[in-house]
C-alpha cells in the first residue's frame, strides 16, 4: 500500500520574470516560457497513470495544471485545493528583493536566514508567522491525501503548487528538519517525487528525487552557491542486481554499471570539474574514472573514510538468507537502523561519523567557483544527505540513491549560510522520470 506524490512547481510566471515577490497574489500569470515548461512537463509525465491531480487555485499553478493535463492519459480531473496556496507574504507581494531589503531590513534578514521564525503583519495589522502557517497548511493536505489513498494498493498523485508550499510539503514528510526551508531548492516546472508506504498504523517516506529539471531542457539547476559538489552513487554491480549485501567486498561494476557511468559522464559533459574524490573502493573509483574520461588531467583522490558500510557476516548474502539466521536484526535494520550493529561489521552511526568527517574535510578544500565530483556508496551518500538536511542518520531510508544517480550540493563561502541540496538523485539520464535503477541491497 503506497502513494507516489509527483510534485511540480508552476512554470515561469510574470512575477518570476520580473524578480518580484509573489506570495499569495493572483496578479502573476504564466509567461510563454512558463506554458512551454508546463507542456514539456506534461509530455515527460505522460507515461504515468495518475489517480488524481491536485493544484493550487492560483492562476499560475492552475494554468500549469491544465497544460500538463492535456498530455496525460485518461480522464484526470483537477482538484483545486486551498491547502496548496502559496505562502502569504502580505504587503511584500509585488515588491522586488531590493525594495524589501530597504523597507524591512530586519525582516528580510530573517526571511533569508531563518524564515521559519519570520513574523509579518497582515492587512489588519495582526501579527502572523507565514512559514509556520504554511506548515500547518501542508500538514492538512498530507493528512487528507493519506486518508483517501494510503489504503489503496498503489496511487499516483500529481500535485502542482508553488515554491514555498511544496518545500513545506517535502520537509513535513521527512520530519521537518530544523531550518530546512533554505536547505532545498525547487525551480520552476521542476519535478520532485516522494514515495509514501503504509507501515502498520503509520507510514514511512522516501524522497526519490528533488528538483529534477531535465524535462525542460535544463540538465541541472542553476548554481546558487560559491562552489558546487556533485555527489554520485557508483554504477550497478552484479550484486546490486541480485540484491546481495556488498558492504566492503570489492565487487566491480557490471556492464550496465559501466554504461550508467558513461551516461552520467555524457550528462555532465558541460561541467568543468576541477576536483574529484572517491571512496577508496573499486566500484566508485571506476565510476569516477569513467565520468572523467574526457578530463584525464584531474586527479581522483581516494578517501578511505568514504568506503561502504561493513555488513560483516551479511556480506555476499541475499536478504532471504540473512532472514534465516538473523530475522530480528534484519527487521530492526529496516525499521530502526540506528540500533543495529552488523554481525562483525559496523553500525550506521559509525558510517555517518566517518563519512561526515570526510565530507567536512572535502568542504574545507573548496574554493570559490570549484566544481567537484564525489563518488561514493548508498549508505555513505545517504548519511551525508541526512547530515546536510540536519536529520538524524537513523532516517537513511528516507533518502533514495540510485546507481549512477546525481545529487548536487551548493556551498557558500559565508559560514552563516547552510549548504543547499539543489537537486537530489537525478536519474533521468538512465531512463524516464522515475528512478528505474536496481533496488539491490544497501
Amino acid at each position: 500500500m503506497s502513494v507516489r506524490l509527483v510534485l511540480v512547481r508552476h512554470g515561469l510566471s510574470t512575477f518570476n520574470e520580473k524578480g518580484l515577490i509573489q506570495g499569495r497574489t493572483d496578479d502573476s500569470f504564466l509567461t510563454d516560457k512558463g506554458y512551454e515548461q508546463a507542456s514539456k512537463s506534461g509530455e515527460a509525465l505522460s507515461n504515468i497513470n495518475f489517480d488524481k491531480i491536485y493544484s493550487s487555485p492560483l492562476i499560475r499553478a492552475a494554468e500549469t495544471a491544465k497544460t500538463i493535463q492535456k498530455n496525460l492519459k485518461g480522464e484526470n480531473k483537477i482538484v483545486y485545493d486551498e491547502n496548496l496556496l502559496e505562502v502569504d507574504l502580505s504587503k511584500w507581494s509585488g515588491l522586488t528583493i531590493n525594495e524589501i531589503k530597504n523597507k524591512y531590513p530586519e525582516n528580510y534578514l530573517l526571511w533569508k536566514n531563518d524564515p521559519e521564525n519570520l513574523k509579518l503583519e497582515d492587512s489588519d495589522n495582526l501579527t502572523y508567522q507565514p512559514i509556520q502557517d504554511l506548515y500547518c497548511q501542508a500538514n492538512k493536505f498530507i493528512k487528507n491525501i493519506l486518508k483517501i489513498y494510503l489504503d489503496k494498493n498503489e496511487a499516483n498523485i500529481l500535485v502542482i503548487g508553488h515554491n514555498a508550499i511544496l518545500r513545506c510539503l517535502i520537509l513535513s514528510l521527512i520530519g521537518r528538519p530544523k531550518k530546512g526551508f533554505r536547505k532545498i531548492k525547487l525551480d520552476n516546472a521542476s519535478f520532485s517525487i516522494i514515495n509514501i508506504l503504509k507501515q502498520g498504523d503509520s507510514y514511512k517516506t522516501q524522497v526519490e528525487c528533488l528538483n529534477q529539471t531535465s524535462h525542460i531542457n535544463k540538465k541541472i539547476p542553476d548554481q546558487i552557491g560559491d562552489s558546487r559538489i556533485f555527489l554520485i552513487r557508483h554504477g550497478e554491480t552484479n550484486w546490486n542486481k541480485e540484491g546481495r549485501f556488498q558492504g566492503q567486498i570489492n565487487i566491480p561494476l557490471n556492464n550496465n554499471g559501466k554504461d550508467q557511468a558513461k551516461k552520467a559522464s555524457k550528462y555532465l559533459n558541460e561541467i568543468n570539474f576541477n576536483k574529484a574524490f572517491s571512496s577508496s573502493m573499486d566500484r566508485p573509483y571506476e565510476t569516477a574514472k569513467i565520468i572523467l574520461q574526457n578530463k584525464p588531467d584531474i586527479e581522483i583522490k581516494k578517501i578511505e573514510k568514504l568506503v561502504e558500510i561493513s555488513h560483516g557476516l551479511w556480506e555476499g548474502k541475499l536478504e532471504n538468507e540473512i532472514k534465516e539466521s538473523w530475522p530480528e536484526l534484519l527487521k530492526n535494520w529496516h525499521e530502526k537502523p540506528e540500533e543495529v550493529i552488523m554481525p562483525e561489521g559496523e553500525c550506521i552511526g559509525e558510517v555517518s561519523k566517518r563519512s561526515v568527517k570526510a565530507w567536512e574535510e572535502i568542504c574545507l578544500t573548496q574554493k570559490n567557483k570549484d566544481l567537484t565530483l564525489l563518488v561514493a556508496h548508498d549508505a555513505v551518500n545517504k548519511t551525508l544527505i541526512c547530515n546536510i538536511l540536519e536529520i538524524d542518520y537513523s532516517n537513511i531510508w528516507m533518502i533514495k540513491q540510485g546507481n549512477g544517480g546525481i545529487t548536487i550540493i551548493d556551498l557558500f563561502d559565508d559560514p552563516q549560510k547552510d549548504n543547499v541540496i539543489s537537486a537530489l538523485n537525478i536519474t533521468t539520464h538512465l531512463g524516464g522520470v522515475l528512478d528505474s535503477t536496481a533496488t539491490g541491497a544497501l
